[in-house]
């Protein structure tokens, strides 16, 4: 407001001067009153007979219209300056007591004496409300009341523990008029607080609230007075919440009573002012800057840069790269140098120069590798010297990261000449190192020096050397070398027409495991690679394999007798009866005989076994042994001459036997569980059919579709209802036939007795 700047308000008392702000709030006890402008000649003189309390000048006193103040002691008098600037009083209010405080906003004036609070209107000369005291047992001149208007109608009152908010000054409706005034004032808001209100200040849509503490000493049980408290809170509509709190250390705040602290503040300025006998607190509200100082000062680097990041257009005296920087440089102290160089990424974004500056800093407390990671390698591009600064670091220490950051480093960040230089060097102390010899050829290629980079790669045999040829089209390069590419990987080297056919199986091998058709073209020549070098696996292959022609395999497979090769493909083939035979005659073998007969599940190929076995009686033992759940050993023991000689036929017998009885066994238990699930079963459909059925007139006959039961409950009806739930008219059904007594649902069944047979006929 202008009077807080071109006006003061000063009071005196026993030769004593005391400075008044705008609202004078000062309580000392003085009869005399002067008014005069900084800037101007004005003045204003008058002694009193009694003491003022308070002073209070008008808003706009700057203005001539509005030469105004009232003083407060036993009476509210308001002073203006008339026509002739002369200055005139009149008595607003008397008879109450002393006023102890004034406050006054546009048109109306607020002061609370002994009995409560009232409001004058300027303009209308009225006085518009009263607001009685709460806690009349509280002496006002120790617990003085606190005023302030939060807008020009708006007013909030501190008395005691109680605080109303919001006083709102509102206009009377012309009808409600009469005699009375032509505002009137409403109460919005009222709550208690658990301390004594020493001052109270609007902030946005919350309070400032200056609040005088008592405590109890836990030692001696006596209370006694706590440093004042400075709290914001948000009023609601019987209670308040609490926002923050904060002691203030004044000097004397032991021997200070609730009349000794006093609120003010500059609205314009945000700005808060406590008063105590010994100490002025200047208090304002904290903002973004603020705050990240605090957390500056508590070491809190990322929790003050996040907060910059998210109010950057609020802050003023930070900046984000510098809060950044900082952060950089407390983590690096602190010796955490990978969270130091990873942070790197997101503070110095593309600042080419930081980053260089940075990489510096770390190579002066030997922390290069940690920065390499996370070095820029486009947008921005560093000046090449950085590049082979840390590459040179990784050489002469670690040659696994020193390869793992030329795979990753584009060829362009360094001078390419100079690193390979640098590797020359470091192999001529140690020739045979891999990893050195690999980097070696990935720089070369790099600098297109394809020749030298292939004579590497074939050296190490490494893999690497088959996608360097064909993604640089080297194949001229290799047609000498083809052998010595098959010999350390021939499935990457496998060509149709290669000059190794061993190496061509191995290829042609793990591609048929890895894929059965895709080299489905290449199988006719497999036989005779699988036969020449791999037998083991050549019947696996006839088996798997639907792509080779069978009679070129049965060719070769009786060429070489491959026996169980031909055996199978025989068997194929459809010719098993020649495959049982082979087994017979070349291998001797009745396990597998009787084991191909088992797979074939042919009778004839049964008797061709028997046939066959008849005279020698290792097989017939063998048969004996296995043939009783294909065929009956009746029709081999039948055919067994008088007087051989048969190995374990004793127990190949009791096997037979105990096989029978086994089987007689199975087939009983399975006979007694049927008769039992059968019976259960039974029990549970008689269950079923015995229970009743609802009938009710929601259902229909099946056959006319007419409710099943008579509108009329006294006419005699008769129904029938079925196990399926479907229900008729007696009189709707087709009379029994001769054959059969029993009826049966029309719908469900006609022939068969089941579900669809009558379970019950209701009458009346």
């Amino acid at each position: 407001m202008d009077v807080h700047i071109s006006f003061l308000a000063l009071g005196t008392h026993y030769g004593k001067v005391y400075l008044l702000d705008v609202q004078g709030n000062i309580t000392q006890k003085f009869d005399v009153v002067q008014v005069f402008g900084l800037y101007s000649g004005e003045e204003f003189h008058e002694t009193f007979d009694c003491p003022i309390k308070i002073i209070a000048v008008h808003p706009h006193f700057v203005r001539s219209s509005c030469k105004q103040f009232v003083t407060g002691g036993k009476k509210l008098l308001l002073f203006e300056r008339s026509w002739m600037n002369r200055w005139k009083s009149v008595v607003l209010h008397e008879g109450e007591g002393n006023i102890r405080s004034v406050k006054w906003r546009g048109h109306l004036i607020a002061w609370a004496n002994n009995m409560g609070v009232k409001i004058f209107d300027i303009i209308s000369k009225q006085r518009i409300t009263n607001v009685p005291r709460d806690d009349i047992s509280l002496r006002p001149d120790m617990y003085p009341c606190s005023l302030c208007w939060k807008d020009n109608v708006t007013l909030i009152i501190g008395w005691g523990t109680s605080v109303k908010v919001i006083c709102s000054v509102k206009e009377r409706h012309a009808s409600e008029m009469r005699d009375l005034p032509s505002r009137y004032v409403e109460i919005v808001s009222q709550f208690e607080t658990e301390f004594y209100i020493s001052g109270l200040a609007p902030l946005c849509d919350q309070l400032v609230v200056l609040s005088y503490v008592k405590e109890i000493s836990e030692k001696t049980e006596r209370e006694y007075c706590a440093r004042p408290r400075l709290d914001i809170i948000q009023p609601l509509s019987e209670t308040c919440e609490e926002i923050s709190s904060d002691a203030l250390t004044v000097r004397g705040f032991q021997e200070n009573e609730c009349r000794d602290y006093h609120l003010e503040y500059s609205e314009g300025e945000s700005l808060f002012y406590i008063v105590s006998p010994r100490d002025v607190v200047v208090a304002k509200e904290r903002d973004q800057d603020d705050h990240i100082d605090w957390l500056l000062e508590k070491k809190k680097y990322e929790e003050a840069l996040m907060a910059a990041e998210i109010s950057q257009k609020n802050i003023k005296r930070h900046k984000i790269l510098d809060i950044g920087l900082a952060y950089i440089n407390h983590l690096v102290e602190r010796g955490d140098y990978d969270i130091a160089a990873r942070k790197c990424q997101k503070i110095l974004g593309k600042n080419a120069a930081l980053w260089e500056y940075e990489v510096y800093k770390f190579k002066e407390i030997g922390q290069l590798k940690a920065i390499s990671p996370y070095l820029p390698r486009g947008d921005p591009v560093l000046k090449p010297l950085i590049y082979e600064m840390i590459l040179h670091e990784f050489l002469e220490s670690d040659y696994e990261g020193f390869a793992t950051l030329i795979r990753e480093w584009p060829g362009d960040l360094y001078n390419n000449s100079v690193i390979v230089q640098a590797v020359r060097d470091h192999l001529k102390k140690d020739s045979q190192n891999k990893t050195l010899l690999k980097t070696l050829a990935e720089l070369y290629t790099y600098d297109k020096n394809y020749g030298n980079a292939l004579e590497i790669y074939l050296t190490l045999r490494h893999k690497d050397v088959f996608q360097l040829i064909h993604k640089h089209n080297l194949f001229s390069s290799i047609k000498d070398k083809i052998v010595l590419l098959m010999d350390f990987d021939s499935e990457l080297s496998f060509y149709p027409h290669n000059y190794r056919p061993e190496l061509q199986h191995v290829y042609l091998h793990k591609l048929f495991k890895r894929d059965h058709h895709k080299g489905q073209r290449y199988h006719e020549k497999q036989i005779s690679l699988y036969a020449e070098y791999d037998r083991p696996n050549l019947l696996p292959f006839l088996r798997d394999s639907t792509h080779c022609p069978l009679e070129k395999a049965l060719e070769i497979c009786q060429q070489r007798n491959f026996v169980e090769e031909t055996v199978y493909l025989l068997s194929r083939m459809g010719n098993s009866r020649s495959a049982l035979k082979m087994i017979m005659e070349e291998l001797h073998d009745v396990d597998k005989a009787i084991e191909f007969a088992k797979e074939q599940d042919d009778g004839e190929l049964w008797e061709d076994l028997i046939l066959y076995s008849i005279d020698k009686p290792p097989f017939i033992t063998g048969l004996l042994n296995n043939i009783g759940t294909h065929v009956d050993p009746i029709l081999l023991i039948h055919r067994i001459k008088e007087g051989m000689e048969i190995p374990n036929l004793r127990d190949s017998l009791v096997k037979i036997l105990q096989d029978y009885n086994l089987q007689i066994l199975l087939r009983e238990g399975c006979k007694k569980i049927l008769v039992a699930d059968s019976l259960s079963l039974l029990k549970k459909m008689h269950r079923t059919q015995m229970k009743g059925v609802l009938v009710d007139e929601e259902n229909i006959c099946e056959s006319c579709l007419s409710p099943i039961l008579p509108s009329d409950a006294a006419k005699p009806f008769s129904v029938v209802v079925f196990h399926c739930r479907h229900m008729f008219h007696k009189e709707c059904l087709p009379m029994p036939s001769m054959n059969s007594a029993a009826q049966f649902c029309n719908i469900c069944s006609a022939k068969n007795r089941g579900p669809g047979s009558a379970i019950l006929e209701m009458k009346k």
